[in-house]
């Protein structure tokens, strides 16, 4: 896990990509290495050391001939099987996952990456054609941002190390509009920045000579309908049992220490039951936050499971009084909106974790969108919030100046599917709830220098789900029926049997309360900013009187609002 940077131009600009560098060294602190061909391109790299801690494994990777150098962030989990495959073609140096891949392009050029089972995104400079080539995970789980201009291409992990270098950053109108007025976060290929764009997930590209194509490598759509179904329940759950384990066995490969994030629900207490079929097990130290409010918290779920298994149990409080200081360190890691108090609560998980030198978390991201979840699957709700079907009282599309607002353009998304239960979880997987996720997670572990691993984004394991009937998803009012009867046998049926909740932290309550002179205070900072035509204030002010007094259906309108403030602010 790493962060990468580049710059291929025809003019100096080595001290540009150390300056990338030194922005996003918390994604690597082990390393930072540098390779330059003068007049065409700079590649460099922040190491954090996973596999092969040894120097060898250090970025920029050349191979033997010095043709090709490499920057990679992620993992290929499948990086021994490969290396079998590859002995008799490629003569290897170190032992790690980096060299497999380099090796692999090298033999298989852009079809290496059906091969590749992990988290990834890399880029390539073939030095003797003069070509960029680079790639991005079938689910975006490692970013890859870029921003072309004239002759020059730049790409990084993070949007502040392009901006850093970029010179003018303004917002786009679009996204922020559509952010305030219908809840998304932008497309595959957006950001929330003019002139900076995202490798949309499952993409590879190229660059020649000044000319950048893009290109889809991962076909979802094709792979789902290869997949053989069958009526048989028990041989369903065994064949997804079978790859669940199979995907967490490869996932606990690393020369560090690994540990897991667990929740009280049935995702994370089903990671718990398989982490626990490893040796050594019970010393596999778990991590889970609390705020206090037992009418939140899931520590009680959370301790019937470790009662079980007996793993070391790492509690994490996140107090209201450091929601403030957290929220701004946040944001700017996060360099786009993000998830309110619930993401600031996971953030201190990854503080505790690296203070322990556990560098490797595994959580249970991913489930909810292959097995149909959340709330809105079974019901008529367009809702893209579990917990939250009236998008009135979500969005406050009224306190919006007709400045911006008429850049906001709803988003509609493609349904390829014939299945209306699969076009949502197509949209949840690709759109909505994923990415956001995925980039969510991926600043607030790197920020701390620590790894985060998704098995249940394995993309065999979400391929095989996603293709099954409806009726194994849902059955009655109850979501994810068949990871339900999966673990019935190995947890308490208090934690089979219970509703996912849509909150993990009292958020609506300490904004109107703990928290309401810090709402109050960041409300005025949006006035009195730079983007203050917005907004009607007014409206704004009127909104917020009435969420203090109780009109507390929903706080995300007040987070939306606080984002800004601090995003827009920095």
């Amino acid at each position: 896990m790493c962060g990468i940077a580049g710059i291929v131009s025809p003019f100096d600009r080595e001290e540009d990509l150390k300056k990338m560098l030194q922005v996003q060294k918390h994604r690597g602190p082990d390393h930072t290495g540098f390779y330059k061909d003068p007049g065409y391109a700079f590649l460099g790299h922040n190491r954090l050391s996973i596999i092969d801690l040894s120097p060898y494994a250090n970025q920029p990777f050349n191979d033997p001939s010095g043709r090709y150098s490499m920057i990679f962030n992620g993992e290929i989990y499948n990086y021994k099987e490969l290396r079998e495959e590859l002995k008799h073609f490629y003569q290897f140096r170190t032992q790690s996952d980096t060299e497999v891949l380099l090796a692999a392009f090298i033999k298989h050029g852009e079809k290496c990456l059906y091969k590749l089972n992990g988290m990834f995104s890399f880029a390539i400079w073939d030095h003797h054609d003069k070509t960029l080539f680079a790639a991005r995970d079938r689910f975006g789980v490692k970013p890859f941002y870029y921003r072309k201009r004239s002759k020059e291409f730049l790409f990084a992990s993070e949007i502040k190390t392009l901006k850093a270098v970029s010179g003018t950053n303004e917002p786009s109108l679009k996204v922020w509009a559509n952010y305030f007025a219908y809840g998304s976060y932008g497309l595959p290929d957006e950001t929330f920045f003019q002139d900076i764009y995202q490798l949309p997930a499952g993409h590879f590209l190229t660059f020649k000579n000044g000319e950048l194509q893009i290109d889809q490598w991962y076909d979802f759509m094709s792979n789902v309908s290869q997949i053989k179904t069958t009526d048989d329940f028990e041989d369903t759950k065994l064949r997804y049992l079978s790859l669940l384990k199979d995907s967490i066995r490869l996932r606990f490969r690393s020369d560090v220490e690994v540990g897991f994030n667990i929740s009280g629900g049935v995702d994370s207490s089903l990671l718990l039951a398989l982490v626990n079929f490893y040796d050594e097990s019970d010393q596999i130290k778990a991590y889970t936050f609390y705020t206090g409010n037992s009418d939140y918290d899931e520590l009680p779920w959370v301790k019937k499971m470790i009662d079980i298994t007996g793993n070391p149990l790492n509690e994490v409080l996140l107090k209201a009084s450091e929601v403030e200081k957290y929220s701004e360190v946040i944001s700017d890691f996060q360099d786009e909106p993000y998830g309110g108090i619930p993401t600031i609560a996971y953030a201190k998980i990854f503080e505790k974790a690296r203070e322990e030198n556990v560098l490797v978390l595994l959580d249970g991201q991913g489930m909810d969108e292959q097995w149909a979840g959340y709330d809105y699957y079974s019901g008529e709700s367009s809702s893209i919030i579990q917990g939250q079907n009236r998008i009135s009282s979500t969005f406050k599309m009224n306190c919006l100046s007709e400045d911006l607002l008429r850049f906001s353009d709803k988003p509609i998304y493609p349904e390829p599917f014939k299945n209306k239960l699969q076009n949502l979880q197509f949209r949840d997987l690709f759109y909505t709830k994923i990415p956001r996720a995925l980039r969510f997670n991926d600043r607030i572990s790197m920020r701390c220098g620590t790894e985060l691993r998704e098995p249940f984004m394995d993309h065999k394991l979400v391929e095989f789900a996603f293709a099954q009937p409806d009726h194994f998803k849902i059955k009655g009012n109850i979501q994810k029926h068949l990871l339900r009867e999966l673990i019935k046998d190995i947890v308490p049926p208090e934690i089979t049997n219970t509703p996912k909740r849509p909150l993990q932290t009292p958020q609506r309550e300490w904004l109107g309360n703990e928290l309401r002179d810090f709402v109050s205070e960041q409300l005025n900072t949006l006035r009195n900013s730079d983007f203050s035509h917005w907004f009607n204030h007014k409206t704004i002010e009127k909104e917020w009187n009435n969420y203090l007094k109780g009109d507390q259906d929903s706080s995300f309108h007040i987070w939306q609002w606080i984002n800004a403030a601090q995003l827009l602010s920095i």
